[in-house]
C-alpha cells in the first residue's frame, strides 16, 4: 500500500483589515478640520461700546439674534464668542420667533440677546426686542463691546 502524502492546510487568519477604515478616517478628519474654520464664521457686527456687566454662560448657552447692518436677522451668530454657530440664513421675525418659542419650552430660564450692529437703526432693536416679549420671552438683553476692546 502506497501512502499519500499528507495535505497540510494553511491557517486561516479571518481577521478583519482596518487599514482601509483609517485611510477613510484620517480624509474625513482632514476634511472636517478645514471646513470648521469656514463653519464658524459668524456674522460680522460693529457693536456699539459700552460698560455693562458681564454675564455668565456656564448653565446654558444664551439665544442670541443678530441684526447687521443692513437690518437682516439671524440666529445664534456669534461665532467669536463661544455660542453656538448657525448656518448664517436671514430669518424672518416669525420664523425667529417660533425658534425661540421652541427653545423656550425646552429651556424655560433661557436668556435671549440681541447684538445689533452700531449703524442698524434704533426701531430695528426695539421692533426685534418688542416682538420677543409679546412671543413670550420675558427678559431680553443687548450685547455691547467693552471699551476697552478697541
Amino acid at each position: 500500500m502506497i501512502e499519500l502524502p499528507k495535505r497540510i492546510r494553511p491557517n486561516i487568519d479571518a481577521q478583519i483589515n482596518i487599514v482601509p477604515y483609517i485611510d477613510v478616517m484620517l480624509v474625513l478628519l482632514v476634511i472636517f478640520m478645514m471646513t470648521t474654520p469656514i463653519i464658524e464664521q459668524g456674522i460680522d457686527v460693529d457693536l456699539p461700546a459700552a460698560e455693562a456687566k458681564m454675564v455668565d454662560f456656564t448653565e446654558q448657552q444664551p439665544t442670541i439674534i443678530t441684526i447687521n447692518r443692513a437690518g437682516e436677522y439671524f440666529i445664534n451668530s456669534m461665532a467669536d464668542e463661544g455660542v453656538e454657530v448657525s448656518s448664517g440664513e436671514r430669518l424672518s421675525l416669525g420664523r425667529i420667533a417660533a425658534r425661540v418659542q421652541a427653545r423656550l419650552q425646552v429651556f424655560p430660564q433661557m436668556k435671549v440677546f440681541v447684538r445689533g450692529d452700531r449703524e442698524v437703526a434704533y426701531g430695528s432693536v426695539i421692533s426685534l426686542m418688542s416682538f420677543l416679549q409679546k412671543n413670550g420671552v420675558e427678559k431680553v438683553g443687548i450685547v455691547t463691546e467693552s471699551p476697552d476692546a478697541k
